[in-house]
């Protein structure tokens, strides 16, 4: 891939490519766990229909594979979309997901990144064109440390869906007390 910057190559940005697949299947097999900086989601296929929503790019199962890749403390989650909707969805899935956290809007529009998918995109740009309105929303993936103390417990039942804390359960079942 060429570097970053003007049409000969000249530019700052080292070490990037490309790559077009299909990530719900195979993302995991070409990164290293811990080791990316950045994942961005621009303009994903909102996948209107109710019965496409597990198509999503934003889901509880893939944020376990993003959150996996991404380096702990530092790595960031970038999401943009011109469906209001898409972005409440985005915001919604990330928010309830425990190993990230939002970057205050405040702090997410000084990211050159965050500019760059507004205005150098594509997309981006055809947006723009039509007057139509961009929604962003940057996550980062929380330490290990602070990981620890969500005492974060993956089961079967749980590991192709959303993460859950290891608390205790008590239930009542005719009167008798189970854990």
């Amino acid at each position: 891939a060429r570097s970053g910057g003007n049409k000969n190559g000249n530019g700052t940005h080292h070490n990037v490519s490309v790559m077009r697949t299909n990530t719900q299947k195979f993302l995991p097999n070409y990164f290293r766990p811990r080791s990316l900086e950045k994942l961005f989601f621009c303009f994903p296929d909102p996948h209107f229909k109710r019965k496409n929503h597990p198509r999503r790019i934003i889901s509880e199962r893939l944020l376990a594979e993003y959150a996996y890749l991404l380096q702990p403390g530092t790595g960031l989650l970038y999401c943009i979309t011109d469906v209001k909707e898409l972005h409440d969805w985005h915001v919604s899935k990330c928010d309830a997901y425990p190993l990230l956290q939002r970057i205050p809007p405040s702090e997410a529009d000084a990211d050159p990144c965050v500019q760059a998918m507004r205005v150098k995109t594509e997309e981006g740009q055809k947006v723009e064109r039509n007057r139509g309105s961009k929604y962003h929303a940057v996550y980062q993936r929380i330490s290990m440390e602070q990981e620890e103390t969500l005492s974060l417990r993956v089961t079967a039942s749980n590991f192709f869906g959303s993460v859950e804390t290891a608390t205790t359960t008590t239930t009542t079942v005719n009167g008798d007390h189970k854990e």
